[in-house]
């Protein structure tokens, strides 16, 4: 036998006997990823039969006070997500983050539907004001939401804006042409593709939002004194629309309100929706308004009002969860 191979053969015997000493004195367990329950495809964490109320926030500031009124029972990691699965008045809830960005909520969404028994998703959280006759501090609950930024970036010519036929329905700002979702089916016998913009809240939640928005005290002021100069006020119905972008813009702002009427701009919502309808799963979304969108005379007010916003929109929402009767079972 070669020297070579002796020495191989010693490194095997080593790393077996190190490997059986580590296994006998180690405490930590190896968990694979939890096994997903049959044709749903979802992960049971231990849950039985219950049907849970799904609550994202976007950033911690507007998750913490939904969390603070809650009874959390443990925690679960999912796609490298904390989520908090517990009791929210009265419901069997998981909440959890999602991150900014369209393609975190969608991705968040998703895995959550994947690994829970879902019978409903709320968001709560700041957003941008678009409608002129809205303020900060406001709490808009849109009846749809649209991507605003799924668009053409058109080329120019001597004879104008050239789309190739793939412009929208709606105004463009300059180059850029919004246009809906590119739909899929989902199987050969399904129906094709085709373009959708606006995607619906369920109007069942919607009703109870609608019935608890004069039973909610909004705030005015901020722990430093610093007052609005209005008492928001909370408007259910009409639209909101999300992009990848923060709006800090006031040009681009007063073509979100002309083209779609939006009341709100956010950066999550829409992307949630569609998720959300995708899976047949009733949605509904909450957003105060911590700015305008680049339409304020100062600076952004985001810094001054954005946990008021965030707390407006988490009291909202609480006042809905305990009027909802839940997810209908079956």
């Amino acid at each position: 036998m070669s020297n070579r191979l002796l020495h191989f053969v010693a490194l095997f015997v080593v790393a077996s006997q190190l490997s059986a000493c580590v296994s006998a004195s180690s405490t930590t367990v190896q968990v694979a990823e939890p096994e997903r329950a049959g044709g749903s495809s979802r992960a049971v964490f231990e849950d039985g039969e219950v049907r849970r109320v799904v609550v994202i926030s976007a950033v911690p500031a507007e998750l913490d006070r939904l969390l603070e009124a809650a009874e959390i029972e443990r925690t679960v990691t999912i796609a490298r997500r904390e989520h908090h699965v517990g009791h929210l008045e009265g419901h069997p809830v998981v909440m959890f983050l999602s991150g900014v960005s369209m393609v975190n909520a969608a991705a968040a969404t998703q895995a959550v539907i994947d690994y829970f028994d879902v019978g409903g998703i709320v968001f709560s959280g700041i957003a941008g004001g678009v409608n002129p006759n809205l303020a900060v501090g406001d709490v808009t609950v849109p009846a749809q939401w649209g991507q605003h930024q799924e668009m053409v970036f058109a080329r120019e010519t001597p004879d104008g804006w050239e789309t190739d036929g793939r412009g929208g329905e709606f105004e463009n700002f300059g180059m850029m042409f919004p246009r809906g979702q590119l739909v899929l089916g989902g199987g050969p016998e399904a129906q094709p593709e085709r373009r959708q913009f606006w995607f619906p809240v369920d109007p069942n939640m919607l009703a109870v939002a609608r019935e608890v928005a004069a039973d909610v005290a909004l705030e005015r002021c901020v722990p430093a004194g610093e007052c609005l100069e209005h008492q928001p006020r909370i408007v259910v119905g009409g639209n909101g629309v999300s992009g990848s972008t923060f709006l800090n813009n006031a040009e681009f702002r007063e073509w979100i309100w002309r083209v779609f009427e939006a009341d709100a701009v956010d950066m999550e919502t829409a992307a949630i929706a569609q998720i959300a309808e995708l899976n047949d799963v009733a949605f509904l979304g909450f957003r105060s308004l911590s700015d305008l969108s680049g339409g304020g005379a100062g600076t952004n007010e985001i810094r001054v009002f954005g946990r008021l916003a965030a707390n407006n929109s988490a009291a909202v929402l609480l006042e809905f969860l305990r009027a909802w009767r839940g997810p209908p079972i079956g």
